[in-house]
Order: C-alpha cells, then structure tokens, then sequence
C-alpha cells in the first residue's frame, strides 16, 4: 500500500502562522489551503530518514487558484535563493533535533514558532474521505481525525501524471559478459567481412590463373554483304555484290580467309601460365594472414571496449557510495550546525561537496553511455538499447604469466603474427613477379583457334550452297618489348617491388618487437600498481571508519571525516584503474603474441594472498 505524509497546517483568522501576507484577499475569510503535501517514501526502514520527494506538475485547485508543482531533482540539494513573491512570502522553517522523542512514523516542523507534526498516513482510496489525523503540538486545535480543510476538486479531464524520470535499470538492457562480447565477432562484422571477402577474391583470381591455358568457346554465327568494288587476289578491282553467312563454333569468316572468332580458342603468354599461378597463391596466402590479424583486431577492439564499459559501470558505483557516504556527513553536519555544536559553513561545504559528488556521478553515467556505444559499434549492433556488463565486479586477469622472459616472448610474436605472415607472403609474390618479368623474353605467347559449323553464300541476293566448314589456327611468337629497353624498365620495376615487400616486413618485424614488449612492461608495472593502490584502500578504509567512530563518540566534528572519505574514494578510483589497465595490457600481449584474444577460464587474482579489494568496496 503506498503510504503519503500528511502535514497538518493550522490556519488562524489571520491567515496560515497569523500572517495576513499570504494572500492578497481580505484576511476575514482566509483561504483554504489544500489538504496534504504528498510524498514517495522510500526505503521500509523508517529509521534512515531517507524520503525521496517525488513532485509532480498537477493543476490543484483551490481557493488561491489554479497552481502548478513543478517537478525537481530530489536528489540534487538546492543552493540557489528561494524566490519571494508578494502574495507567496518565504517562511523561517527550523528543525529542533531537542524536540521531545516521537514514534519513528512522525516527526515535527517549526513554522513563524508554531509546531506542526509531521505524520505518516495510509493514502484512501478515491472513495473515501480524506481524513487526516493528529493536530497542534501546542494544544491549539482538538485531537483525532479530523476532515481536511478542503478537498481537491476533480477537473473535466482526468490529471494526466507526469512521466517518471526513467532510471537505467528500467530501460531494457542488453545483458553482456566478455565471452558473449568476444563470441559474437565473426564474418558478419563489416571489418572482418572485407577481410574474408578479400580473401575470396584473391582464390578467386588463383583459379583463374591455374586454368590460364584451357580454351574458351565461342559459339554464335554471322551474316556478311558487300556491294561495290572490291579487290581481288590478282589486285583487280571488280565490281561485285556478294553474301555470306557462318554459324556454329565460330564466327566472321568472309571469303578465303580463315575464321576470325574461333570456336575454341586459347590465347596467352606462356610466362603467365607458368608463374601467374603462383603468384596468385601467395598473394591469396597473404590475404588470408591479413584476415586473421584483423579478426585478431578485432577481438582486441571488442574487449578493450568492454572493458572500458565496465570500468566506467565500476566508477558509478564507487561514486554512489562516495555519494551516500558523503550525504550522511551533510546531514551529520547540519544537525551539528543546528543544535550549536558545530558551523553553519561547515554544513555549507558539505553540502557543496555533495554536490560535486553528484557532479561526477553524472559525468559517469555519461561514460556508461559513450562506452556503451563503442562497444555496440565494435560489435556492429544497434545502438539504441544500452548494454549493461554482467561482470558484478573486476578483478585482475592472467592471459599470459608474468615470469616469463621478454625474449621469448618476442620470439613468440615473431613466430605467430599474422601481419608478419602476411608481409613474408607478399615478399614471396614479388619475387615470382620478377621471375616472370625475367623469362618473359624467352617464351612465346600462344594463339590456338579451332572452328566448325556450317557456311554458305552466294552473288546479289542469293544465299546457297551451305555446307559444313572447319579451320584450325597455332601461332607462336616471341616478343622482345621496345628493343630490349623495356624488358629491363619491367625487371627494375619488379626488382623495386620485391625491395619494398622486404623493408615493408622489417617495419612490420619492429612494430611486433615493440608491440611485445610495451605489453609485457606493461603488465609488469600496472601489476605493481595493482598493489600499491590495494594497500591505498585498506589504509583509506582504516582511517575512516576510525575517524568515523570518533564522531560517534563526540570527540570531533563531521568535517573531519570529508577527507577520509575523499582519500577512499580516490584509492578506489586509482585500483580499479589499476585492474582495469592491467588488464588491458594482458589482452594487448595476448594480442602481440598473434594469439587470438579469448576469455580466460576464469579470472585469478595476482596475488591471491591477500584476496585484493574488489572495486565496488
């Protein structure tokens, strides 16, 4: 049952505390003010005083008119000035902490030096009567229930409630750990797609290279007319008008002269048969190596995003707590301000500090959002529902051992990287370039026709004398490009190519040997910082639960435990960077070692004794 706190607000003759300012009527017939102040309590404690004001932008009707409450941020303290109006004046509303003890469902409000009491009341139903029960503290008005001074009265159209402000657990979520993330990059990813694609088409190009010297068909037919003077074979010119007509394997013979189009036809330079196949295999060999680094890639994008979506999960939290922690000290502080035992500007940089809290919260959410969004593109999905990491918390990952040596290890990043592969493919591919280049000279290009069908043809208009017609054509030539020079332009050209391959694979042989050990240093030293900062927390934690128990015990003030709670806050912050950068550099050792990246097994601490601090403490 939703349960509302009914405030009892007792009107003189005057007007509300006797100030006759409140309204711009007559003060002989005040008016009547609604009946209650309606509020969201939250929590099923009633000890932790914890009441999340829920306003909403409802038209109330009432004596003073159509009103409107316009919704806040209950979770965001007010520092700005209250606005006085001539008809609305700004009341002195005190709390006394001295205040005789009531039950935990009430509480008592001091308004121009008249109590009210403040009391917790089951919400009618719309049937009933709103009754409201308690009075002045004062003895001012009769106890029990009494009817409320004035109900609201019901407008022609329903009150339409103002939207919730929409929290991130209630939007629909995708739910994600890192295998799901790792798991679901695959061939319909766009970067790896083109790779594999890419990798299609040079096989492609290899089978067609391999059939290079197979002939190809050409079936159809053709219809021949000439009108007019025409040359003979004895160089005389006669006039002659004449048809012909081809059909079959075959096409364009006109004449004594042999099929242009063969029917079966090979045509090509015998280096190309003989080096063009494989030239074309290792070309395709380099294409496949380049698809697996970019899977490699890939995985490396996706899990480094991941990780940034829940470190960024992770800090939100810290904050929240900070946020709690630090709510409790305002309100600590302003009741010490209250009572004179402690500053009214210590309450003040309390509840700025709070604020600022509140501050780095939102620009946490914002990362929550941002890395939620790279982590949707790395997985090319739609962006519009959040993904929400299923890890509860982060602790360090061992992907490769830290005791092994950096030499090994880049002998092992030599040996498996897919990039370096690639490059040692396309050195190959250049030089069996060369090689054709060389040779080209020395071996001819083929030409092999072979055509049969039916052909006839006649004078004028005729067209007879169809019959069956076969030709076969062989020609071998060798060809010897621009008296030589150009043979050996196109040797330098290939010479070049197989220079660049070679200086193109030391780049790459550098970039693995750099890439090898900038991780390994870094999982090295970002283990270390897993240390410091995991004593950081303990000693932060240490120092303010002691400070906080000395607040307890009346020996301080609130304000001194701000810094404690700021220290742990930061060594929070500076463990969970340190686990979440450790991590990281695992998976990019992983990665410069040419393993694919892949979920541990489990996930096992750097030193297990004593079990570290998990970020959300």
């Amino acid at each position: 049952m939703r349960r509302v706190v009914g405030l009892i607000v007792l009107c003189g003759t005057a007007g509300c505390a006797g100030d006759g300012r409140l309204t711009s009527r007559p003060p002989a017939e005040p008016p009547a003010a609604p009946s209650r102040a309606e509020f969201d309590v939250s929590g099923t404690a009633p000890q932790d005083l914890k009441l999340a004001t829920r306003f909403r932008s409802t038209p109330i009707h009432s004596g003073w008119g159509s009103h409107h409450l316009e919704r806040q941020d209950s979770t965001r303290p007010s520092v700005g000035k209250p606005v006085e109006s001539a008809t609305s004046p700004v009341q002195t509303v005190a709390h006394r902490p001295q205040a005789p003890q009531l039950s935990l469902q009430e509480g008592t409000l001091t308004i121009d030096g008249k109590q009210y009491r403040v009391q917790l009341v089951e919400e009618p139903s719309a049937d009933q009567d709103v009754v409201v029960a308690g009075g002045d503290l004062n003895g001012n008005s009769e106890p029990g229930n009494i009817p409320a001074p004035r109900t609201i009265a019901p407008t022609a159209s329903p009150i339409s409630t103002a939207p919730e402000p929409t929290a991130l657990s209630m939007v629909e979520v995708i739910d994600m750990n890192l295998p799901t993330a790792l798991s679901m990059v695959g061939g319909q990813h766009p970067a790896v797609g083109v790779a594999q694609w890419r990798v299609q088409e040079a096989y492609a190009q290899l089978e067609q290279a391999e059939v290079l010297w197979l002939p190809s068909i050409q079936a159809g037919f053709s219809f021949h007319r000439h009108d007019g003077n025409y040359q003979a074979s004895d160089g005389r010119i006669v006039d002659v008008n004449r048809n012909s007509f081809q059909y079959g394997l075959g096409a364009g013979a006109t004449g004594a002269g042999t099929t242009p189009r063969p029917g079966l036809v090979a045509q090509f330079h015998l280096a190309d048969a003989i080096f063009q196949p494989e030239i074309a295999r290792t070309t395709a060999w380099a294409r496949g190596h380049a698809a697996n680094g970019v899977m490699n890639e890939q995985l490396l994008n996706v899990a480094v995003a991941y990780l940034e979506l829940l470190d960024a999960w992770q800090d939100a939290r810290i904050l929240e707590e900070t946020r709690d922690r630090t709510r409790d000290l305002s309100k600590l502080t302003s009741d010490f301000a209250a009572t004179g035992q402690g500053l009214q500007a210590d309450a003040d940089r309390l509840e700025t500090e709070l604020i600022l809290v509140d501050s780095r919260l939102v620009s946490a959410r914002e990362r929550i959002d941002v890395a939620s969004a790279r982590l949707s593109q790395q997985l090319s999905i739609a962006a519009d529902r959040p993904i929400a990491p299923l890890d509860p918390t982060v602790v360090p990952l061992d992907l490769v051992a830290l005791d092994m040596e950096r030499g090994s290890l880049i002998s092992t990043g030599l040996m498996n990287r897919p990039e370096l592969k690639e490059s040692q493919a396309l050195v190959a591919a250049a030089c069996e370039q060369y090689q054709r280049q060389k040779y080209a000279p020395f071996v001819p290009s083929v030409l092999l026709g072979f055509s049969t069908g039916g052909f006839g043809g006649g004078l004028g208009n005729n067209l007879d004398n169809v019959d069956e017609r076969y030709d076969f054509d062989a020609l071998m030539t060798w060809e010897v490009r621009n008296l030589g020079f150009g043979e050996r332009a196109a040797r330098r050209a290939a010479a070049s190519r197989i220079q660049q391959a070679k200086y193109e694979k030391v780049r790459v042989m550098d970039q693995v040997v750099r890439e090898v050990s900038e991780a390994h240093a870094q999982v090295l030293h970002r283990a270390e910082r897993i240390e410091v900062t995991r004593a950081a927390i303990e000693s932060a934690r240490n120092s303010y639960e002691r400070n906080l128990s000395r607040i307890r015990d009346g020996q301080g003030l609130p304000l001194e435990v701000l810094q404690s709670v700021q220290a742990l806050e930061t060594a929070r912050r500076a463990y969970l960077s340190a686990v979440m950068d450790y991590n990281e550099a695992q998976f990019r050792l992983q990665w410069a070692l040419g393993w694919p990246v892949v979920a541990p097994p489990e996930a096992v601490n750097v030193d297990p004794t004593p079990a570290p601090p998990s970020a959300n403490e």
